[in-house]
């Protein structure tokens, strides 16, 4: 039941950050909004880790966070808050619902998972329900250096999660600390290689997107995400990520009364069909493959 509750819980946050991220955007330069992000999150991890008596990393599962921190964020969400300045916050949830594939071959590159026709052909099901959710979005000129930035960023967040899942069980606090530590310093140098300004949040118009993103996102979601890895597969976790975009969308019908397209009905159809049959495939054993005994 935690599993299922934690996947839940990541899907409804992340459900917003997106949209969030955008507006953040308006207040302060997209890739030094990131690393305040960061180095704030690993701030915060860090203490609550040791207040909690628990030590940082070391070894491999040192190693394994650093990845996990290089791959999800130092990568990951600097392309992602940079692109939003050019793609629509939806049209970016849905190029992140390419992650179930990409972590699939990832997973199976690193013989964690093995890749079968199920999880192939529910990803790419779940996929498709995305794409006609956000078909009118898909429909307008999105410039190609926006597209690709979201895009790379997502392959590499899958790429991230799974050498997380590669390494020793730790604590997710712990890991995340050194992974949001990692992130923030990468983050830096490239906000400043970009010439970006350097301001900090004067309103509180420009704070509480940061303040929602660090406690919600980077202490809520990815801790959540972390623990669960310890539980699920790799490819079964990452099916969060077609859920978003169908919470993004109810959200904005619910609250802000936004019009829901005709074929939104037969988009949502088509994700839960390949949720169902991606998560089934990827909830059966499978650790047979593992390079040496896992966790």
């Amino acid at each position: 039941m935690k599993p299922w509750l934690a996947f839940g819980a990541c899907g409804a946050i992340w459900g917003s950050t997106f949209l969030v991220i955008s507006i953040g955007n308006d207040a302060l330069a997209p890739v030094w909004a990131a690393t305040l992000r960061l180095a704030l999150a690993a701030v915060l991890l860090a203490a609550w880790t040791l207040a909690r008596g628990q030590a940082l990393p070391r070894g491999a599962a040192l190693r394994a966070a650093l990845g996990y921190g290089v791959g999800q964020f130092g990568v990951n969400l600097p392309l992602l808050y940079w692109g939003e300045k050019l793609v629509p916050s939806g049209l970016s949830a849905v190029l992140y619902a390419t992650i179930p594939f990409t972590s699939a071959l990832a997973a199976r590159a690193l013989r964690l998972e093995r890749l079968t026709p199920g999880k192939l052909l529910g990803a790419l099901i779940a996929f498709a329900g995305v794409a006609v959710l956000f078909s009118a979005s898909l429909q307008r000129h999105v410039p190609v250096a926006g597209f690709a930035a979201i895009l790379a960023g997502a392959t590499s967040a899958s790429i991230g999660t799974t050498l997380l899942k590669r390494g020793p069980r730790q604590d997710p606090f712990a890991a995340n600390a050194v992974g949001c530590a990692a992130g923030a310093i990468m983050a830096a140098v490239a906000s400043f290689a970009l010439g970006e300004a350097h301001a900090f949040p004067g309103t509180a118009r420009a704070a509480w997107p940061l303040v929602y993103l660090t406690v919600a996102g980077s202490l809520g979601a990815y801790v959540i995400l972390s623990w669960l890895l310890a539980h699920w597969p790799v490819t079964r976790t990452s099916y969060i990520t077609v859920i978003v975009p169908v919470i993004a969308l109810a959200l904005g019908s619910a609250v802000r009364h936004e019009p829901v397209a005709p074929g939104s009905l037969g988009g949502t159809a088509l994700v839960l069909a390949g949720l169902l049959l991606g998560m089934r495939a990827g909830g059966r054993a499978e650790r047979g493959l593992a390079l040496r005994p896992h966790r």
